[in-house]
């Protein structure tokens, strides 16, 4: 099992985003009950005294009164309030977890270690030490309690052998785990759950509308184009940070453009970044591409922040004005 175990882990590292049958995997999802290894995503970990001080100066969220069973989306911005990364925060004991794409962590690592100069806080990588596994569907809690563990409610976090339980909500949970542990965790759980890819666990974050900045993204998006207030990944009271001025003004003077909408598309995949395109706008791109995965259904299901007026009267196409048509699908919660 050991071998299955490391196999598993350095295939999907290589990029791999199935473990066969991406469809399959992603009707699983959306059925059943599912575990994933998930190394498409990494931790940042920030210690010392004035860790909590530090993220708070940084990010859109309030990270001083993170409770110590919280866990909150936040976002670090530019100084004109375009998002770097989206960032998932929890605190163990004085110590502050920061998960965002694998793909991001090096340079935000480098980002936000540029911020420190002489704050009593220090910065590591940590996902190689903290492998991350998702579990979602209905029975999802009868496994964490045959685990012995009893799930939080949403949002919220436990201590764990070692590391953390977080609920996104009340079926989908990431374990934050020391390797040796999540290795046996895994075994545990897939003997229970259909075992599926890093692309099954994107089409359940996508379901539930929540965004993940990657490279192609990155400063694309003012947090409330990728509905980021929405998913509640924005504090409106707390002080400031870089990019706080253009985040609020959008906020307050209710001059949101552009939204995040849930769509589906037949045929191949087209990345993150890919530009949305409407009749209206002829040959300039309305919007883009925020994640895309496999459907359960066929096809490929996304995120795509689009003008709110194209997206109102329809006729949406991707990567080009002749691409194919995406049809909109409802998001889990409402947009002012």
């Amino acid at each position: 099992m050991t071998q299955d175990w490391n196999s598993l882990l350095h295939r999907l590292r290589d990029g791999a985003d199935n473990l066969g049958d991406a469809q399959a995997e992603a009707k699983a999802a959306a059925e059943g009950t599912v575990v994933a290894l998930l190394p498409d995503l990494g931790l940042l970990r920030a210690s010392g005294p004035e860790a909590a001080d530090f993220l708070h100066r940084l990010l859109t969220n309030d990270i001083e009164n993170l409770p110590p069973e919280g866990l909150r989306r936040a976002a670090l911005c530019t100084p004109k309030g375009r998002m770097l990364t989206d960032f998932l925060c929890w605190r163990e004991g004085e110590d502050y977890l920061l998960q965002s794409g694998a793909d991001l962590l090096p340079g935000m690592l480098k980002k936000l270690s540029m911020y420190i100069l002489r704050s009593k806080v220090t910065l590591r990588d940590v996902s190689a030490e903290r492998p991350l596994i998702g579990l979602s569907g209905p029975d999802a809690t009868a496994l964490l309690a045959e685990l012995g563990v009893t799930p939080p409610p949403t949002m919220g976090r436990v201590d764990v052998r070692g590391g953390s339980l977080l609920a996104l909500d009340a079926q989908r949970f990431l374990l934050a785990l020391p390797a040796a542990e999540a290795e046996t965790a895994w075994q545990a759980l897939a003997q229970r759950a259909r075992p599926v890819g890093p692309a099954a666990w994107r089409w359940l974050e996508i379901a539930a509308g929540v965004p993940r900045i990657c490279l192609s993204t990155q400063e694309a998006f003012v947090p409330q184009m990728a509905n980021f207030d929405a998913v509640g990944g924005i504090s409106f009271k707390k002080g400031c940070y870089p990019g706080q001025e253009i985040v609020a003004r959008t906020h307050y003077l209710g001059k949101v453009k552009r939204r995040m909408f849930h769509a589906r598309i037949d045929g191949e995949a087209l990345p993150p970044g890919t530009g949305v395109f409407a009749a209206e706008t002829g040959d300039q791109a309305c919007g883009m591409v925020v994640s895309l995965a496999p459907a359960p259904t066929g096809g490929h299901e996304l995120l795509a922040v689009i003008q709110i007026s194209c997206a109102e009267a329809g006729d949406i196409r991707l990567g080009s004005p002749e691409g194919p048509r995406a049809v909109l699908l409802p998001l889990p919660y409402a947009m002012d």
